[in-house]
């Protein structure tokens, strides 16, 4: 199954419709990012706690780390450039954090609220090499873009 991103923007569009809750909103994300494509193995947020801080927010499959510092892995690399991470062989990535050994791609895109606050970031994990398009990482942050920018 393959993510139909109109259908996927809709439908959080209106699941999330006048809700401004940052917990609620990234909860209802990830589970409709995470039923929409069988190449999303874990799909969550790791949110901005503390300076240069990240920690687990709303996921969905297996465990993932607690804590990411900005300055380790694909997670904090997002974190701390403002720039999405589309990593097609997460071994070739110097740092990479290892919270799943069936891990062999990555998607990160930092998520902002509309008054360019980052919120933290948004992560999915694919079992699969290369598994992620430069489409998808474009129509993500639509997405993530239009659902937090109501946050200030």
């Amino acid at each position: 199954m393959r993510v139909n991103y109109q259908d996927l923007k809709n439908q959080i569009a209106a699941l999330t419709e006048g809700e401004t809750d940052e917990v609620a909103l990234m909860a209802t994300v990830t589970c409709e990012v995470h039923h929409s494509d069988a190449r999303f193995d874990w799909t969550g947020f790791y949110r901005v706690t503390e300076p240069e801080i990240l920690k687990i927010g709303p996921y969905q499959g297996g465990h993932g780390c607690l804590v990411i510092p900005f300055t380790r892995g694909v997670c904090g690399a997002a974190a701390r450039t403002g720039q999405v991470q589309l990593v097609a062989d997460v071994h070739a990535f110097e740092g990479h954090i290892a919270c799943a050994s069936s891990t062999q791609s990555e998607l990160v895109l930092p998520v902002y609220s509309g008054a360019g606050r980052l919120l933290g970031v948004f992560d999915i994990d694919s079992d699969q090499p290369a598994a992620f398009t430069q489409e998808d990482a474009d129509q993500l942050a639509s997405i993530l873009s239009e659902v937090f920018k109501k946050l200030t």
